[in-house]
């Protein structure tokens, strides 16, 4: 797959003036679209913060441990399964209507089930209802956010030169990342402000009433931006997919799928395990206060948006092979060096943490590649399919599995990011040698030129 080459005739001619610098409407659509795009993550993410106190709260008292555990995460993981439905459609309207509807109506889906689950009475009131409704609200959340995230990086990627594709998608991942943060800080701020009982009584509801206020004010935002000039152009000219977009996907674009997919994977476990599964894992495996352990993630998500920045303005300059070859060897060792160091030592956890978070800033890179190996008119689709069908298997099942093999070895988390670091290497070799993508492609513009 060529990170070097146009993916599509209809890619509007503004976009085309490789020079051409960020302008005033590039900085705006932008900082829209990542500030509602990290109020949205908030929403989606704040459910693993508290994902200790809800399996107190919302399964039976004498469940043990590792099982309430398990089935927490798995109820976290039914928001990741239920992303592909969502994405796809949501995905094949914005390739047929436009982006910026998509764009926003993925917010309101979001907004509404996260003011729900702070409403949710517990197991305690009404028995096995609970988890079942909680697992209802992560489904609808799943739903919204399959489509948030590759129209956010379709939405800014048609905005902007070529050349700047990769410090848009690495601000943009950034921002989607901040949502992150947010979560992180809020947690902190609560685990600092009140006593555990204090949470348990009824303070965990707080961040999921902030996170639906944040929903509709990021909702607000996007009405003031502007449907992509490609989009505009491919409607001028009637230029829309002429066939359902999906089929269009998975019949013409099979290897492109496969290393989206890849690269899918490389970005969801990469910030499941290091970000949000590393502070429950902190407090149960080295006994590290709650409030230490999230000021500890805090830092290290301040350092995977700085990185997500950074991979951007890399692949920019050197292109897609070098950055996945080099940022995934420093995640090996950035991510094996915390796992294998002594993290009961506040200043030793800070600091690694730091470095793993900053070399996790690898995802930032990855929608690069996937907005540039389909064509416009099923830009929207090919990266929602992929994207949303690997996270749904990758980001859904790896808590599980991370958190059972923990039972053989508490250095299950490293093993698993040696494993991943190995994938995005091995990608990064791809992308170098991969020429028939480049014909195929150049094929492509010939056919519909």
């Amino acid at each position: 797959m060529s990170q070097e080459h146009n993916s599509s005739q209809s890619d509007s001619s503004q976009q085309h003036n490789h020079n051409r610098r960020l302008n005033k409407q590039d900085y705006k659509t932008l900082t829209l679209a990542a500030l509602g795009g990290a109020l949205e993550f908030y929403d989606f993410i704040i459910f693993v913060f508290f994902a200790a106190v809800i399996g107190d709260l919302f399964f039976p008292v004498d469940m043990p441990e590792w099982l309430r555990q398990v089935q927490t995460f798995g109820i976290f993981a039914a928001g990741y399964l239920a992303r592909p439905l969502g994405g796809i459609i949501m995905a094949h309207f914005g390739d047929l209507v436009g982006r910026k509807k998509m764009f926003t109506l993925s917010i309101l889906l979001m907004a509404i089930p996260t003011l729900a689950i702070g409403m949710l009475p517990t197991y305690a009131s009404i028995g096995i209802a609970a988890p079942l409704l909680l697992l209802f609200m992560r489904v609808l959340q799943g739903a919204a956010i399959g489509g948030e995230v590759p129209g956010a990086w379709v939405f800014v990627a048609e905005h902007v030169p070529r050349r700047r594709i990769g410090i848009a998608c690495g601000t943009l991942t950034a921002g989607l990342t901040a949502g992150i943060l947010l979560g992180s800080l809020v947690a902190t701020a609560m685990n600092t402000t009140f006593s555990h009982q204090a949470i348990l009584d009824g303070g965990w509801r707080v961040p999921f009433f902030l996170g639906g206020i944040f929903g509709l004010f990021a909702m607000y935002l996007r009405r003031w931006l502007q449907e992509t000039p490609i989009f505009k152009e491919m409607q001028a000219r009637k230029a829309l997919a002429d066939e359902l977009p999906l089929k269009s996907v998975v019949v013409n674009y099979k290897k492109e799928v496969v290393v989206s997919m890849l690269l899918t994977w490389l970005l969801s476990a990469g910030i499941v395990v290091v970000i949000l599964m590393t502070p429950t894992y902190l407090q149960k495996q080295f006994g590290v206060l709650p409030a230490l352990a999230l000021q500890a993630n805090s830092l290290a998500i301040v350092a995977l948006v700085c990185g997500c920045v950074i991979a951007g303005l890399v692949i920019d300059r050197v292109g897609a092979s070098k950055t996945f070859i080099v940022g995934s060897l420093m995640l090996a060792l950035s991510t094996w060096s915390f796992y294998h160091t002594n993290l009961t030592d506040p200043t030793q956890l800070f600091t690694h943490y730091m470095m793993a978070g900053f070399c996790v800033g690898l995802v930032g890179a990855v929608p690069y590649v996937m907005v540039r190996a389909f064509p416009a008119e099923v830009r929207f689709t090919g990266i929602s399919f992929s994207y949303n069908v690997a996270y749904a298997i990758f980001g859904g099942l790896t808590p599980i599995l991370v958190t059972l093999l923990m039972k053989i070895t508490p250095m299950a988390p490293a093993y698993y990011m040696l494993l991943l670091s190995l994938v995005g290497l091995l990608l990064g070799v791809y992308l170098r040698n991969d020429i028939n993508s480049e014909v195929k492609i150049n094929l492509t513009k010939k056919v519909m030129g």
